[in-house]
C-alpha cells in the first residue's frame, strides 16, 4: 500500500531553476539577490511595509520580544496549547510565559480567559493560529486595546488565514512566520517577522545581522546581535515557494472538507471531532486535526502506520513541560493532547489519496466500536 506521511513538501521546477541561479551565481550564504526578493515578495503578499527574512521561525519570535523591549520581570501572555518555541521565545528574553487554556472547538487559545491571568506586569499576548486556524482576533485585540498590550501573531502554521477577511500576520505589532519543511510554504529551514512598523524592522534588521548597521562601515557592530539570517539558497527556494502559495491553499482547504466529508459518518456516531473554525474566518488548514473520542490515540496511530498511514499526536501542554510547568487547570489543553490526532495533510494528497486515508480510519474506528 502507498505510503502517506503526515506533511511533506512540495518542490517544482521553478524552484530548482532558481536554486541553480543562486548556485551559478556563487552568492549562497546571506548574501544574494533573492534574499531582499524574497522579503519584497513576501510582505506585499500579506499586504505589509516590511518583512525580515531569518533563518527560522522560533528566532523571528526571539527577535520580536527583543525588538519590542521585553525583558525579565516582565510577563507574556501564551497559549497552553502550542508548539514549545512559541513560550521558549519568553524565557530567551528572560520573561515568563503565562499559560491561558485553548477552547473545546478551534482549539485555539480561550479570549474570555486572558483578561483573568492579567496582571501589572504584563507586557504582551502572543497568539498562535493553531494548524492554520485564525484566533479570535476582534476579541483578542480589545483586549490588548482595553489593558495596553502589544499583540504577536505566531502564524508559524497560518500563510494565507483570513481573520474578518484579513491576513493573518497583520494584526499585531509585529508577527511571526515558520517556512520549516513541513509548513504551507518551505525554504527548509526559515522564517520571517513581518510588520508595518518601520520602528521594529529596523531593530529586527540590526538584531538578525550581528548588529552590524549599514550606516556605519564593515565590522562596525551597533549592539550585541545575532546571526539570525536566511541564506540567498532558502531565500531562492522561497520565490519559487511563493509563486504557488494559492495553489497549496487551496489544495490545503480542499483536503480538510474531503475529509469532513468522508469522516462524517464517525462525527456523527460520536466517534471523533473536528477542530472547527473560528467563526469569522478563512483557516488554511496547514493539519486537518481530529479528537479521537473513543479509543487511544498512541494505540490508533500505530495501527495507522501498520496500514502505511503515518500520524501525530497534537502539542503537549505547555504547563507540564519539564522546564515550563505552571500550576492551574488546564482540561481543554489536556484533552487535546490525549485525543488530539494529526491525520495526513500534504498538499501532494488528491481527493483519492484521502479517501483511502478514511477508509481505513473507519474500518478501525467502528471496529473498536462494535
Amino acid at each position: 500500500m502507498k505510503f502517506y506521511p503526515v506533511l511533506e513538501p512540495v518542490i517544482g521546477q521553478k524552484e530548482k531553476e532558481y536554486i541553480n541561479d543562486c548556485i551559478n551565481s556563487g552568492w549562497i550564504s546571506s548574501n544574494g539577490k533573492y534574499v531582499k526578493q524574497f522579503e519584497e515578495a513576501f510582505a506585499k503578499w500579506n499586504g505589509v511595509k516590511y518583512a525580515d527574512a531569518v533563518c527560522n521561525g522560533t528566532v523571528s519570535l526571539h527577535l520580536i520580544l527583543l525588538a519590542l523591549g521585553i525583558k525579565p520581570g516582565d510577563e507574556v501572555i501564551v497559549p497552553d496549547c502550542t508548539y514549545v518555541a512559541t513560550a521558549n521565545s519568553v524565557l530567551y528574553v528572560g520573561a515568563k510565559p503565562i499559560f491561558i487554556d485553548c477552547k473545546e472547538d478551534t482549539l485555539n487559545i480561550d479570549p474570555l480567559k486572558i483578561e483573568e491571568k492579567i496582571t501589572r506586569n504584563t507586557r504582551a499576548i502572543i497568539v498562535v493560529h493553531l494548524f492554520g486556524n485564525p484566533c479570535d482576533m476582534g476579541t483578542i485585540m480589545g483586549i490588548a486595546r482595553k489593558h495596553k498590550l502589544l499583540v504577536i501573531e505566531d502564524a508559524a502554521e497560518a500563510h494565507g488565514a483570513l481573520f474578518r477577511n484579513k491576513m493573518v500576520g497583520t494584526f499585531g505589532i509585529a508577527n511571526s512566520y515558520s517556512f520549516f519543511g513541513n509548513k504551507i510554504m518551505t525554504t527548509g529551514e526559515g522564517g520571517a517577522v513581518v510588520t508595518n512598523s518601520k520602528k521594529v524592522h529596523r531593530i529586527i534588521s540590526l538584531l538578525k545581522n550581528q548588529g552590524q548597521n549599514p550606516k556605519h562601515r564593515k565590522y562596525y557592530h551597533d549592539c550585541l546581535a545575532y546571526n539570525y539570517r536566511l541564506t540567498n539558497l532558502q531565500a531562492a527556494v522561497g520565490i519559487g515557494q511563493l509563486e504557488q502559495i494559492d495553489r497549496f491553499l487551496e489544495t490545503k482547504r480542499n483536503i480538510n472538507s474531503w475529509y469532513r466529508e468522508f469522516l462524517s459518518p464517525l462525527v456523527e456516531k460520536g466517534i471523533i471531532n473536528f477542530q472547527e473554525a473560528t467563526p469569522n474566518s478563512a483557516p488554511s488548514w496547514w493539519v486537518t486535526t481530529i479528537l479521537i473520542n473513543t479509543v487511544a490515540v498512541n494505540k490508533l496511530a500505530v495501527q495507522l502506520r501498520a496500514a502505511s498511514i503515518d500520524t501525530r499526536p497534537c502539542f503537549y501542554p505547555m504547563h507540564k513541560q519539564p522546564h515550563l510547568k505552571q500550576t492551574g487547570n488546564f482540561p481543554k489543553s489536556d484533552r487535546v493532547a490525549k485525543s488530539g490526532m494529526i491525520v495526513p495533510s500534504s498538499s501532494s494528497l488528491a481527493k483519492n489519496d484521502v479517501e483511502v486515508i478514511s477508509k481505513v480510519l473507519t474500518e478501525l474506528l467502528t471496529k473498536k466500536n462494535k
